[in-house]
């Protein structure tokens, strides 16, 4: 295992996330360190970078220095953006911190930094046709893609940061200044020579530390119970409520906003009048904000060198691999759960008559079924539920994820109604425990069948006669243990599908 350091000096802030790399192409995230240090403010005035912004940052980049000396990081990466690429001195401010952090910085072209961000959205979600908007500090990227490739990119000279500074003008009121931002924006886009050509069906999605601060508000308003942005769809209707309130606030009553960041209370606006002149200008009625992005694209061509060339396939089995080996299951058991909880699907669809969809879920809690196990062997059920609701899963919707974690909790004898159903409200509905029942019942079975955890029960046809299931296995060699713990899902599985049900 290695472990590297990778930094993102941008125009707001700084960034170090120390990731361990796995022998077989998986990484994991272990630590993070952000600072902001507005190195692009006040730039647009002569194109230089002010001495005050160079010491802060240069602060800033030897406690990185530190952390990775202590962490044991043997090898860092570390890239600048848009302050860095347009400003004059950047030749005497790169060399600064060499000598200074033995830091070596390589600044990314605008093409480079759009591709970054791509690949960290595309190997994260599983969303085929997008646009993504990033907002920096020093700039705007648009990034249009189909069928995981991307079909045209555009960077734009400006941010939250810059566009604060450039609309800051003395005598106009908070909410004068948005709209001039919204028009210019607007603007800006029409000159975008190949924006007419976007698929009127592709989905947003958010990119940048505004959409993760516009995330925490929405939580704290509409007490949205996970605390994962990835994934995250906020409604415009929901959207714009957010905006009319903050765009016309001073900065001192907007840093007492719950879930806002006082370090981003004064750019906040403008990247809010993006987002709203964004979603005017292509008519979306929502949007998906993605928790990954250029750090993430770096990770990946790190971890796994073929993203270079073209995106995974499957981002939701190479999510669940990276957590089964980050929490050490047992990845022959896991692999024989979940192809048993599929057969179990696809046998009994006739009775539970679940769309497609719902084999994701399965799938999900069947992978991680034991994760809990890692925190305590005892009612380990309930701590796999936990930790896939808090897990970073990739390539899953936040209702999907949270059916799973429930799902997951029912593969031992558990009444789901133990928990706080009714916190999940917003993304679930009381039909959604049948669902979850039916699916635990499946999961629960599966795990059962390999209960040696040996492969001893290879696979299994069901047979749906009158009022009962005839499960017939096909071993290799004796399956008592198996058959014996399935059956005392028995009564479970008749509450669920009002059959009985037999194992031979």
């Amino acid at each position: 295992m290695e472990k590297i350091g990778i930094i993102d000096l941008g125009s707001n802030s700084a960034r170090l996330v120390i990731v361990n790399l796995f022998a077989d192409n998986y990484f994991m995230v272990v630590d993070e360190l952000k600072e902001s240090v507005r190195l692009g403010q006040d730039m647009e005035r002569d194109g230089f970078l002010k001495p005050q912004r160079v010491a802060e940052t240069i602060k800033t980049l030897k406690m990185f220095r530190k952390l990775c000396d202590a962490s044991g990081v043997t090898r860092i990466i570390a890239v600048a953006t848009a302050a860095v690429r347009r400003a004059k001195n950047q030749r005497s401010f790169l060399d600064e911190i060499q000598a200074n952090c033995g830091i070596k910085i390589r600044v990314l072209t605008a093409e480079e930094e759009a591709v970054y961000v791509y690949r960290g959205v595309i190997n994260t979600m599983d969303v085929p046709k997008g646009i993504i908007l990033e907002i920096g500090g020093g700039s705007t990227k648009i990034v249009y893609y189909n069928r995981r490739n991307i079909i045209n990119h555009a960077t734009l000279p400006f941010g939250a940061v810059t566009l604060t500074g450039l609309f800051s003008e003395d005598g106009l009121k908070p909410e004068e200044q948005a709209l001039k931002i919204e028009e210019f924006f607007t603007e800006q886009l029409k000159q975008i020579e190949w924006i007419n050509e976007v698929d009127p069906e592709v989905q947003m999605i958010g990119v940048g530390g505004s959409f993760r601060n516009l995330f925490k508000i929405s939580k704290m308003v509409h007490k949205y119970p996970l605390d994962t942005v990835h994934n995250y769809t906020m409604l415009a209707e929901d959207f714009m409520p957010v905006y009319d309130m903050i765009k016309v606030l001073d900065l001192d009553k907007k840093k007492k906003i719950k879930g806002l960041s006082s370090e981003r209370a004064d750019i906040l606006p403008a990247a809010l009048a993006l987002i709203k002149s964004f979603v005017t200008f292509f008519n979306f009625d929502r949007f998906i904000m993605s928790g990954a992005g250029l750090r993430e694209g770096i990770m990946f061509n790190q971890a796994l060198p073929i993203t270079e060339e073209k995106p995974i396939s499957d981002v939701l089995t190479y999510s669940l691999t990276t957590l089964v080996k980050y929490y050490g299951c047992d990845e022959k058991h896991v692999e024989h759960v979940v192809n048993l909880s599929i057969q179990l699907f696809k046998q009994l669809r006739v009775l539970h008559k679940f769309p497609r969809q719902y084999l994701k879920v399965l799938k999900v809690a069947a992978t991680l079924h034991d994760c809990g196990q890692r925190i305590k062997f005892y009612n380990h059920q309930r701590h796999s539920c936990y930790m896939i609701l808090n897990a970073n899963l990739y390539g899953v919707s936040h209702r999907d994820m949270v059916l799973a974690a429930f799902t997951a909790c029912c593969h031992k004898k558990e009444d789901i109604n133990n928990y706080d159903w009714a916190r999940y409200r917003d993304i679930l509905s009381e039909d959604d425990i049948e669902i979850v029942r039916r699916l635990g019942v499946m999961l629960r079975i599966a795990e059962s069948l390999d209960r040696s955890m040996s492969g001893t029960i290879k696979s299994i046809n069901c047979d749906i006669l009158g009022d009962s299931v005839i499960m017939k296995t096909e071993v290799d060699g004796d399956a008592a243990l198996e058959i014996r713990d399935a059956m005392t899902a028995c009564s479970e599985f008749k509450k669920s599908f009002h059959k009985n049900l037999e194992i031979l």
